[in-house]
């Protein structure tokens, strides 16, 4: 276990990455808080956790305060893919500038320390690559993504200056693509979507020419990270990359997918967004030199996993899904018990 037992407050707990940050923070021991409005999240996600005793869930928007006491606080609130943010833009920004200010101000009443969820985003289209800490981004501020880039970028200023100002003790992580099981099936995001379509015997949708790349980190992997930021040292504050330093263009996840589920799925070919990057990859050196923290799960295994989860929820939900060929089912069977056994092993 890292260090005594908490009492710990999730933000956006019942998301895709909150709900695997509370179960995690669980199995080390700890007592979890775990907010959400449900925008995004859902209680599905915590469902297996709600006979823990030391587990509490609470439906709560964090543009409003809250008043509870806790050691520390993982502030995950804010939707995070196009499909979401966009939905809203105003209720995005509010989400992570107001959210911010909520939570920070509730740190410093009980004198908490607190983590902020922030994102690769912050640094736009990057003309820099990969991409470290001080690079300082290459963002349209007026563009359809900058409620989230930009929110994102102002909750890391509040995060500062409450540093600066009131000596509160915060750690600042960006994280890069993130990816597993308990994704929104519906967020537009890339893995979700070729996934569900390849499952769907659907035409796989590229946008762009698909040479553009990404990094895909799986969620164990980050969560890991995570834990590690806000057990450091108080001096070390962040900002810290978290994400998978391996690059591939979306044509090649694209194909893998298809692959690994056995589809017959076709590629086909939409324009590009508006403001969407050419090129994202962590440079994670002070993640490493700090942390002793670097992703373990190689994507091959974290699709597998992520694939299964995807197949048994489209069946669940009466949505037709493809069976993976018989000579495939053992490796995608078998995916999570080996990222477990990793995880066990480092």
């Amino acid at each position: 276990m890292y260090g005594d037992v908490k009492r710990i407050l999730v933000t956006g707990g019942a998301g895709f990455l909150g709900s695997h940050l509370c179960e995690r923070l669980l199995a080390l021991g700890h007592e979890v808080l775990c907010v959400d409005n449900y925008f995004t999240g859902t209680r599905r996600n915590v469902a297996h956790l709600l006979s823990e005793p030391r587990f509490e869930l609470l439906r709560h928007d964090v543009t409003f305060p809250l008043f509870v006491e806790c050691d520390q606080i993982y502030n995950l609130a804010c939707p995070a893919s196009p499909i979401h943010y966009q939905h809203d833009p105003v209720q995005t920004t509010k989400t992570s500038v107001h959210g911010a200010i909520n939570m920070l101000g509730l740190a410093k009443r009980v004198k908490a320390r607190i983590f902020q969820a922030s994102t690769s985003e912050v640094y736009g289209d990057p003309t820099v690559h990969p991409q470290p800490e001080d690079y300082w981004g290459n963002v349209n501020p007026i563009g359809f993504r900058s409620c989230y880039d930009e929110g994102k970028r102002c909750a890391e200023t509040l995060f500062f200056d409450y540093h600066r100002q009131h000596r509160l003790e915060i750690k600042v992580v960006r994280i890069f693509n993130t990816y597993g099981p308990r994704m929104h099936p519906n967020d537009g995001r890339v893995v979700s979507n070729f996934i569900v379509q390849a499952l769907k015997g659907e035409d796989i949708t590229l946008y762009g020419d698909g040479s553009q790349t990404r990094s895909f980190c799986y969620v164990d992997d980050l969560i890991d990270g995570f834990i590690r930021m806000m057990e450091s040292p108080a001096e070390l504050t962040g900002p810290i990359n978290l994400g998978n330093p391996g690059e591939f263009t979306i044509r090649e996840l694209a194909n893998l997918v298809i692959e690994l589920t056995g589809s017959k799925s076709q590629i086909v070919f939409r324009p590009l967004p508006q403001d969407d990057p050419k090129q994202r990859r962590p440079d994670i050196t002070r993640a490493r030199t700090h942390l002793g923290w670097e992703p373990k799960i190689p994507l091959r295994l974290g699709l597998e996993a992520t694939i299964a989860y995807f197949d048994n929820y489209l069946s669940a939900n009466r949505v037709e899904a493809i069976a993976a060929p018989p000579r495939l089912l053992p490796e995608i069977a078998g995916a999570e018990k080996e990222i477990a056994a990793r995880k066990a092993a480092s």
